[in-house]
Formats: C-alpha cells, structure tokens, sequence
C-alpha cells in the first residue's frame, strides 16, 4: 500500500469569526496576508518533510473558502516539484469542467512533470456543488463539459507533431501546441475522485486510479465494485493499486494522544458542511435521482456508520469516525489494525490518502503525527 499526505491548507484562524458559512460569501476582510503566509510556509514544510519520511504529497484546491486556502493546486504543487526529490506528486483535484482555459491545465501538468523528473500524477475532477458559484459554470452541462476538457488534455499532452486545432462543443482553439510535453510518456497517471458506484465505473472503464472520501464501512465496497465491473466489461485489469481511499488518520505514543490528534484535524470534517444552504444543490449538478436520494437521507452530511446507525458529519465523535471507517486512530498498532480491516472489508486498497493535517492541529502535532506514523505504521502497510 501506498501513502499520500494531504492537507487542505485551511485558513482556520477566521472559522470562528465566520459562523455558519465559510463558503463563497466570505469576505476577504477577514483574512490576513502575513497569517496567511505564515500558513502557506508551514504548510509546505510539512508537506516537504515528507520526503525524508517516504510519504507521497496529495495536494487539491478549493475557491473563495476558509476551509482550504489553495485556490490552485498547481501553484505548491510546482514548489514541492522542485524542493522534493523523491516521493511522488498527486493534484486531486483539478476542477476541468470548471477551468476556462483546458490547455492552460495540460501546460501545468506537464511543466511539473518535467520539473519533478516524472513524480506526478495528475487528477482530474468534478468539484463539489459549491465551486459553481466561483467558477461561474453551468451545474447543468458540467459533465459535458468536464469529459470534453479530459479528452483535449489529454490529445495536449500525447500530440508531439506540431499543432493541432479543437473545434469542440465547449473549447475552441485554432492552435494547441504544449511545450514541454510531459516527462513520463504518455502522460503522468491519471486519478478521479468517486463518490458513487456510476462515477467510479467512468474511471473503470478507462483504468483509471479513484480515490472516495467519507464513504466509509457502508459506501465504499459497493463502489469499489462498480469499478471492478466496468473494468472487467473494458477488458482491463483492476489491480488494488487502482483503489484509494481518504481518511484522516491520527497516531500517538498512547491511544488517547492518537484520538486527541484525530479529533483536531477532523475540525475539517465538521467544517466542511458549513455552507449556505443555497449552494449544496445547484441545479442539474446531481441527477434528479441522487438529489433525492440525499434528500431523504436528510442531506449530504449524514456518515454512516457499521452497526446501520448514522450521524451528522458536524458534531461527529472521533469514536464515531473511527467506528464508520472515515478516520483511523490511536496507537501505531491500533491504526494498523484499522486500515488493515478496512483494506480486508472493501476488497483490497493499494493506496491511502492520509489526511495527516487538519482543523486546528498543530504545526508541532502534525510533524510527530507524520513521523510517527511513517516509522511505526508505514512499514507494515508497505507489504500489504
């Protein structure tokens, strides 16, 4: 199994101040460059520090919220290019059906390519229904135009004879001609983020890798299959290494100090719902069906958990996290134990996105957290 590091780079300073939505209709007043900065460094560092630890970096980017200052995932992601030497380098997400300019996005990914010397693996997603607002974009034609985006970066990326013209429904260019093509041939890995057993059969049928988040015990086995079946449909393989999954994950010398870890970062988790109710369900972004199917849920932050209880994502327990499969805590042992069954429940899993950094752990909390960890408990996921 393979480890990612991810954080969302949170401006947690002004979630207080903000209330009941840190979403969108934030002011900018409320933020402040030199925190902010300070922010931005010590997150880097953190990330950089996982060279040294063999932790792989899985950066992602969020618009006009104070739950992730990284507006552009390629920005740190061309700064840890450089800095770091070893691990490999995941952008998931990049928001395509959002992007205005789909080959400015091909520049990006190749240029950190060849920067890394071949460590990336570009991803390409959906967005959540609140980036609509910032990008400007249709929720209706998304997906149209999301998969025309997918399928000109990729002819960016893999035509090196010169240029070529897209007169498609969404993109017109008299003139694409990506310099420099990318290190890794034909292109960096290609990753999608999958909530439903639909979305993870697109990337199946193109075997592609897919990450879920939240899914837990109850969700994700059942995902995990759609995979597996569109990619036995398109004659692929569908290899473990295929299947990612993003949890938070906390470790300490005694249970109570992994929990209490644990808890501080899942301050993300409970923050993520406070948006403005106008901006969960634009219209088309979702089928008729899945908006329904939320809806009689009581909405998309219900977490199940194993016994066929549930609870609301914020004012969730680290208990109750660590029960719905969404957060693995404790001692090096405990955390283990818990990926271990997890990996055992949903079919095989080859890599993990560890949510190492969150909410309002600190700097010093994330560095043992991550060392820790890759000392005690990466070894032993290594040869699962």
């Amino acid at each position: 199994m393979k480890v990612w590091h991810f954080s969302e780079m949170a401006y947690h300073p002004a979630w207080e101040e903000l209330g009941n939505s840190l979403r969108n209709i934030i002011p900018s007043s409320t933020y402040d460059p030199e925190i902010g900065a300070d922010l931005y460094h010590r997150y880097l560092d953190e990330w950089a520090l996982c060279d040294d630890l063999g932790i792989n970096i899985m950066v992602n980017e969020h618009h006009a919220t104070a739950t992730c200052a990284n507006s552009v995932c390629t920005i740190p992601m061309a700064i840890l290019a450089r800095e770091t030497k070893k691990v490999r380098l995941l952008c998931l997400g990049m928001p395509i059906g959002n992007r205005m300019d789909a080959v400015r996005v091909a520049e990006e990914y190749a240029m950190i390519d060849v920067i890394s010397r071949g460590r990336l693996e570009m991803g390409f997603v959906k967005g959540a229904p609140f980036e609509i607002w910032p990008a400007n974009s249709n929720p209706a034609t998304l997906m149209e135009r999301f998969w025309e985006a997918h399928d000109l970066i990729l002819k960016a990326l893999t035509t090196h004879d010169g240029p070529f013209n897209w007169e498609g429904e969404y993109f017109q260019y008299r003139h694409v001609n990506v310099w420099p093509r990318p290190y890794q041939a034909p292109h960096p890995p290609i990753w999608m983020t999958v909530m439903s057993p639909g979305s993870a059969a697109e990337a199946g049928a193109r075997g592609y890798s897919i990450a879920s988040l939240n899914t837990g015990y109850c969700r994700t086995p059942d995902i995990f299959d759609g995979y597996r079946s569109a990619a036995s449909k398109a004659g692929r393989e569908a290899p473990k290494e295929r299947f990612g999954y993003l949890a938070i994950v906390g470790v300490g010398d005694t249970a109570e100090e992994g929990k209490r870890r644990a808890d501080q970062i899942l301050d993300y988790s409970r923050t993520t719902p406070r948006a403005a109710s106008q901006f969960w369900f634009p219209p088309g972004y979702t089928s008729n069906e899945i908006t329904a199917e939320m809806l009689h849920n009581r909405g998309p932050n219900m977490i199940q958990l194993r016994n066929g209880g549930e609870f609301r994502m914020q004012y969730g327990t680290v208990d109750e996290f660590i029960n719905a499969g969404v957060a693995f805590a404790g001692t090096p042992d405990m955390v283990f134990d818990q990926i271990k069954e997890f990996h055992d429940h949903v079919g095989g899993l080859g890599q993990l996105l560890m949510m190492g950094q969150g909410g309002h752990i600190s700097h010093e909390d994330t560095v043992a957290n991550l060392k820790l960890f890759s000392k005690e408990v990466l070894p032993r996921l290594e040869e699962l």
